[in-house]
């Protein structure tokens, strides 16, 4: 199983409809939560990011890829599953110097570009949502020795869940704009597991940290991941 586009691109469909895309500031800081300003922003994927290549695998509406362009002057490549996203990607940030958007699957693209990339990362994106014995060591083949690997998930916890005893994914939902919940698959692991997968792909695991957004209750919301390629 690669990616389920329907029910993404049915979001997409209901954010478009809920307004035009319009051109939009450049966000102050990156972020990997769910609770703006919270946990690290862009140091997580190196000290310094100017004139770096970096490659965003489900870059969504392009906000983080558009901080790192504008606030770093780091080369990014933002990458969707979902035609729509680009669009509102292109509208939102399309002026800025250093920053591409493209639609596509993240497999399909790691596989057909020959670019090397100094960091490579996912906020509730593609890893997760792609099988990761098929993603992880494409990703692998498109990173520079020794850069960074960075995403953020789902924390497999969330709402008192446990994460999977096994390497197949799990049943979850997408709650659209107008609180429908379309069903997903979702990869759902605790930290030994993701390490496993990762040292298979040639990675080294360097952290795992947890996060809490008090508005969600008392269980943990998102789990972020750095890994160096080995």
């Amino acid at each position: 199983m690669l990616a389920q586009a329907s029910p993404w691109h049915a979001h997409a469909l209901q954010r478009t409809a809920a307004g035009l895309a319009e051109p939009l500031s450049v966000p102050a800081r990156m972020e990997w939560t769910t609770r703006p300003g919270q946990g690290p922003g862009a140091e997580i994927l190196g000290p310094d990011l100017r004139g770096k290549r970096l490659l965003e695998l489900g870059c969504g509406p392009g906000h983080n890829a558009a901080h790192l362009a504008t606030r770093h002057g780091s080369h990014v490549t933002g990458v969707d599953l979902v035609g729509l996203q680009v669009r509102r990607a292109r509208s939102h940030y399309g002026r800025l110097n250093n920053l591409t958007y493209v639609a596509g699957h993240a497999l399909h693209y790691l596989h057909a570009t020959d670019e090397q990339f100094d960091a490579i990362y996912s906020v509730f994106g593609a890893v997760g949502l792609v099988a990761p014995e098929l993603l992880l060591p494409a990703i692998a083949q498109r990173l520079t020795p020794g850069r960074v690997l960075a995403f953020s998930v789902p924390h497999p916890q969330r709402g008192g869940r446990s994460p999977s005893g096994d390497d197949r994914p799990r049943r979850d939902h997408v709650t659209l704009p107008d609180r429908t919940r379309l069903p997903i698959a979702r990869w759902e692991f605790a930290n030994d597991r993701w390490e496993r997968h990762l040292s298979r792909a040639g990675f080294w695991l360097t952290s795992a940290q947890e996060f809490h957004d008090p508005r969600m209750g008392h269980w943990p919301t998102t789990l972020l991941i750095r890994a160096r390629k080995l």
